[in-house]
């Protein structure tokens, strides 16, 4: 089973400057809430083992144990700020902290975590906008500006491109600091060139940028990528020939079947890339659902019914 992180886009696009180390525990708290069944409150605590820690990010134990144990000691005053609209339409202001208590255990080699009141919201608010991205795109990732960047391109995922940010906006979405990398030459080199290097690396998808001037000011960025071709394995080669010989074949599904594929399948990213621009996750799952009643575009779906554990015999 693959680990899913889901973040809402209002959180995503939020101000903060959570170290590597505290990123990579805040994901798998993410992860270990759904895969547990558990759910996300304010009240109580997940449990993240050093080990999991270790397989997830491929790093020495001793070096796992100590890494948390300073997590603990930071997390705790760590804040993000971000803006919500009121019903009167004011826009509203917010800053709050990402935890509300966290534990180091000695003897289990866990932590112990509970996400602040505001943060919970965001994070079980699967229905409206939404980003989601398997954790092991971001597993060897080793600048915390590398998975920040990569949340905030996944976001646009249908499109392949964002739009101009704004450098000043782009540094707070990064997590840089006020007081660091003010000149250009270092911006590039220490932030977005080591990300793009470590993105098109070791994630899924291949990026470059593009500078927007102001007269001769650099004033913002924008990012174009693309989904990397997977490299076939003998499996899926012989898949994808069984898959030319029933491509031609509708397969009718029963109501519940529908249900459970659509929902399925709106969980993999190579079929969120078909969501339509600011679609959100209720009426794209509908839209699949619709798809797959329909001869011609249940071909389109047909191998990624079969990558959710759709059987055809």
């Amino acid at each position: 089973m693959k680990s899913l992180v889901v973040k809402d886009n209002a959180l995503v696009n939020a101000s903060y400057d959570l170290d590597l180390v505290e990123q990579r525990l805040v994901l798998l708290a993410i992860v270990e809430a759904r895969e547990s069944g558990k759910g996300i409150n304010a009240n109580d605590p997940l449990v993240i083992h050093a080990e999991s820690y270790i397989n997830q990010f491929k790093v020495h134990r001793n070096t796992a144990y100590q890494a948390l144990k300073d997590a603990c000691k930071y997390l705790f005053a760590r804040q993000f700020s971000y803006q919500e609209e009121k019903d009167n339409g004011t826009v509203r202001n917010v800053t709050s902290r990402w935890v509300s208590q966290i534990a180091y255990n000695d003897n289990e080699a866990s932590v112990d975590l509970i996400f602040a009141p505001a943060v919970v919201p965001f994070i079980t608010r699967l229905e409206e906008r939404f980003t989601k991205y398997e954790l092991e795109q971001v597993s060897n990732l080793k600048s915390a500006y590398a998975i920040r960047l990569y949340e905030l391109l996944i976001q646009w995922r249908s499109i392949g491109k964002t739009p101009v940010i704004r450098l000043d906006e782009f540094r707070k979405k990064v997590g840089v600091l006020d007081n660091e990398y003010l000149r250009m030459a270092h911006l590039k080199e220490r932030v977005i060139d080591l990300a793009i290097k470590q993105i098109n690396e070791h994630t899924d998808i291949t990026m470059t940028y593009e500078q927007h001037k102001t007269g001769r000011i650099i004033t913002g960025f924008s990012f174009k990528f693309k989904q990397k071709q997977s490299i076939p394995t003998e499996r899926t080669e012989k898949a994808a020939l069984k898959d030319l010989n029933t491509i031609d074949m509708f397969h009718k599904l029963t109501e519940k079947q529908l249900d459970m594929f659509s929902s399925k399948l709106g969980d993999l990213a190579a079929v969120q890339a078909m969501a339509h621009v600011g679609e959100d996750m209720k009426p794209f799952v509908a839209r699949l659902r619709s798809m797959l009643m329909d001869a011609e575009q249940q071909k389109v779906l047909l191998p990624y019914l079969k990558e959710v554990g759709y059987n055809a015999a």
